[in-house]
């Protein structure tokens, strides 16, 4: 098995056609053999019928037929009501009779006999037909040396030389088919095999039948268009997080270089100050990025049934005490979902930081559970969960509300430094989204911007 899967598929197409042609080729001449045959053999049984009906003639008569023997070209025997042999040809004198006549009240009958009457190794077919003469039943019996299977050496030449062509053009014809059907596809290998990580912008060449090949190109130019667009964002992404994360090791840098210079104008307490600063923002920053490397791992979330209400609640109420808003909650009780409490927790604290970083004085939270029906009912088969975070601040354009759930993304960058974001928080909210079978979007509001989440209801006895 192993060596025949080292094989080349258009040899082993070719092979098995080669193989299935021969086969039929070989039924074909078995057939067609056989056919031949079975005329021959009726025919020549016909020539010895037609020659016993006339010896009978001449037997019925009363005349002799002694000579009428001699002169027929086939082996005969003519058989007395007692069974004895009164005529035969010249070969086949003091023989006995051919075959024995069946008593099943047949007329005629014809066999193909072996030895006996015959030379040994002989086969002759014998036609034996009932005569009537002074109202006793006599016998004629007439043979020829039987036809072989072959007929004829030129007729089975002939056949298996058509057959054996026949074969060999179904398999060339085969090799041809498969040859030119797979030359796409070594197309296909030749431009996949000159390609690397910096020529993503080629594309394999599609050919013109529109059949699984071309297919499969335009499969693989759209795996390479996505592995493209993938590899540009990570490059960017690589590119975005060196920045940021140069930001505040040049600072801690200045600061130490600033204290290495001036050793006798530097105060400690405020170079410490300075660099725990900049360390705190590096650590925010790391743990954002090892957050996402997580999430993009695919692997499965701990999920346990979870009050989404509760978590509201819970943030809300740290958030009386530690935020300069105002922040309002309306939560509808028991509106449950299946997932992490800690990511979904990471997730809300996200949405609510970023309200807060930009909001005039107010945040407000609303926890509600919407009917099936009202979204996608293959995503949400019990019901849509649904988070508002509405803020008072100055919002978000339309055509900005995908761009703010891009890495290191900001509307205003000095802004958003100074509010002390990094620029991953929403991308993180949205992807702990995802791994959750929900969605996060911007949406319409009307002041400030409201960020609405959707997650997959968890069906409960009361709802």
């Amino acid at each position: 098995m192993n060596t025949w899967h080292r094989i080349s598929i258009t040899k082993r197409i070719t092979l098995f056609a080669g193989v299935l042609a021969v086969l039929l080729s070989t039924l074909l001449v078995v057939t067609v053999m056989a056919a031949f045959h079975r005329y021959a053999t009726d025919t020549l049984k016909n020539e010895l019928s037609a020659t016993g009906g006339h010896l009978i003639m001449h037997v019925e008569r009363g005349e002799a037929f002694t000579s009428a023997v001699s002169q027929v070209d086939h082996k005969v025997q003519i058989v007395d009501s007692g069974g004895v042999v009164v005529a035969s040809t010249p070969q086949l004198t003091a023989r006995p009779v051919m075959a024995p006549f069946p008593t099943d009240g047949r007329k005629m009958f014809s066999s193909v006999v072996c030895g006996g009457a015959f030379k040994p190794g002989e086969c002759n077919l014998v036609v034996a037909q009932e005569a009537q003469q002074g109202g006793r039943d006599w016998l004629v019996y007439v043979a020829s040396p039987a036809i072989p299977m072959y007929v004829v050496p030129w007729v089975a030449a002939t056949v298996v030389s058509v057959a054996a062509v026949l074969a060999a053009a179904v398999t060339f014809l085969a090799y041809r088919v498969v040859a030119s059907s797979l030359r796409p596809v070594s197309r296909i290998q030749s431009e996949l095999d000159r390609m690397s990580d910096l020529t993503l912008d080629r594309r394999v060449p599609v050919p013109h039948s529109r059949d699984e090949i071309h297919d499969l190109a335009e499969t693989v130019n759209r795996t390479l268009a996505r592995l493209q667009a993938a590899m540009a964002q990570q490059r960017h992404f690589t590119c975005d997080a060196s920045h940021e994360l140069r930001t505040p090791i040049a600072a801690i840098q200045a600061e130490v270089e600033d204290a290495l210079y001036a050793p006798e104008e530097t105060d400690v307490p405020t170079l410490g100050a300075k660099v725990l600063r900049s360390l705190r923002r590096l650590r925010v920053i790391v743990d954002d990025l090892l957050i996402i490397a997580r999430l993009e791992s695919e692997r499965p979330v701990a999920c346990e049934p979870t009050d989404l209400s509760e978590l509201v609640a819970a943030e809300r109420e740290w958030r009386n005490h530690t935020s300069a808003k105002t922040v309002e909650y309306r939560l509808e009780p028991g509106v449950m979902v299946m997932g992490d409490r800690a990511a979904l927790s990471r997730l809300l604290a996200n949405l609510v930081d970023n309200a807060e970083r930009y909001a005039a004085t107010t945040v407000a939270l609303q926890v509600r559970r919407l009917p099936v029906g009202r979204h996608d009912p293959h995503r949400f088969p019990q019901g849509v969960a649904m988070l508002e975070v509405i803020d008072d601040g100055p919002g978000i354009a339309v055509d900005k509300r995908e761009l703010v759930f891009q890495r290191f993304a900001r509307l205003d960058t000095a802004r958003d430094r100074n509010a002390g974001g990094t620029g991953l928080g929403l991308a993180i909210a949205r992807q702990i989204a995802a791994v959750h079978g929900g969605t996060l979007h911007v949406e319409d509001a009307g002041k400030g911007a409201r960020l609405v989440l959707r997650l997959p209801a968890l069906c409960t006895r009361e709802s």
